[in-house]
């Protein structure tokens, strides 16, 4: 097992790496980069009126000297050829340090652990709920396979599937959140303004009103996903002998269920732990983030890339992508404790020892 880690360990480092070098090769490429947007704006290039065309907004570094383009490009490091620039972004990453922001005076790092608490608010309470939810009612779906229960509950998860998270959210804020209707929950922000003069329990219900609507929209098309794999995986390993001999036996089917058939049958739901993590706190947020206005990662990483802020984009990567290794990671070591016939070790090693 720990020869096993240290080797996933190991082999995370070139993937990092590939990860990063690609990214960072792309966006070498990609148009209107900082040099060229600040030029814009001191050109006065951007600015859009009723006469001025798409087509006449672009005109590079016209209206400054070339002196002051090589200035712009020695500040924002341009002036060094691309293998060095990846060379210092890559050791300055060794030591956490993610680089200053072009646009936001402030360093990556702290830009953010600012916007930390909204999605680990919006991603930890719907992981949570869509993990409670959906296990145990695809349990009971299984239990009573083809039954009214099955067939209501089926259709309404398939539903909340079907409608995109931020075409609810707009429907909610039109009927809940003052739009047309009623105006019962916040559509704005975690808190209220008020927050502070607020008693402990005012507090607690106030946060919880205000992620209310936000909630409802991340989750509500996560559950069917989740609640199908439950049943289909605990379908399979319930129609097996083992199943059928421990019944001959006299077992209860709870002892059936949770003491056999459940380790068995909760390993292919583990399989989907890391990406339902790491897309619960870093993706899929984006849109009611803006919805419901709510400055998160998944808005930053979204402004960073129109901006063109090359150091909040890598930097962001780099945190996503080392996160998603490690639960992957963390994952596969689960397995040994849910099933021990999973063996990492190879067989010719097995029969050595």
């Amino acid at each position: 097992m720990i020869l096993y880690i240290l080797k996933r360990l190991l082999l995370m480092i070139p993937t990092l790496i590939g990860i990063l070098f690609f990214t960072f090769l792309i966006i070498q490429f990609v148009p209107g980069g900082p040099v060229e947007q600040l030029v814009n704006k001191l050109s006065g290039l951007n600015a859009i009126t009723e006469s001025s065309s798409a087509s006449n907004l672009y005109r590079g570094s016209n209206g400054l000297s070339e002196e002051h383009i090589q200035q712009l490009n020695k500040f924002y490091g341009f002036d060094k050829p691309f293998f060095d620039r990846f060379l210092i972004m890559m050791s300055n990453y060794t030591v956490f340090d993610l680089g200053m922001s072009y646009f936001h005076n402030q360093s990556v790092g702290e830009l953010i652990l600012s916007k930390l608490p909204v999605s680990i608010t919006l991603g930890l309470w719907s992981f949570i709920i869509v993990y409670a939810v959906s296990i145990p009612l695809g349990i009971k779906k299984a239990i009573n396979d083809g039954s009214n229960f099955d067939i209501v509950s089926t259709t309404i998860v398939l539903i909340g599937y079907s409608i995109p998270g931020f075409v609810l959210g707009i429907g909610l804020i039109v009927l809940l959140g003052g739009g047309s209707f009623f105006d019962i929950f916040p559509t704005r922000g975690l808190i209220s303004d008020n927050w502070s003069d607020l008693t402990f329990f005012g507090k607690i219900t106030d946060y919880l009103w205000h992620i209310t609507l936000p909630i409802i929209c991340l989750v509500i098309g996560s559950f069917a996903v989740m609640t199908m794999l439950t049943k289909n995986s605990f379908i399979d390993e319930i129609n097996k002998l083992y199943v059928v001999t421990a019944r001959a036996k006299g077992l209860s089917e709870n002892r059936i269920l949770y003491s056999h058939v459940f380790k068995n049958a909760i390993i292919p739901i583990l399989t989907g732990f890391p990406a339902q993590f790491v897309s619960a706190f870093f993706t899929g947020s984006i849109l009611i983030e803006t919805i419901f206005s709510l400055d998160g990662i998944g808005l930053l990483s979204y402004e960073a890339i129109i901006q063109r802020d090359y150091p909040v984009v890598m930097g962001t990567l780099f945190i996503f992508t080392l996160i998603g290794l490690l639960t992957k990671l963390f994952t596969d070591i689960m397995y040994v404790y849910v099933d021990p016939r999973i063996k990492f070790s190879s067989p010719d090693a097995q029969r050595n020892a």
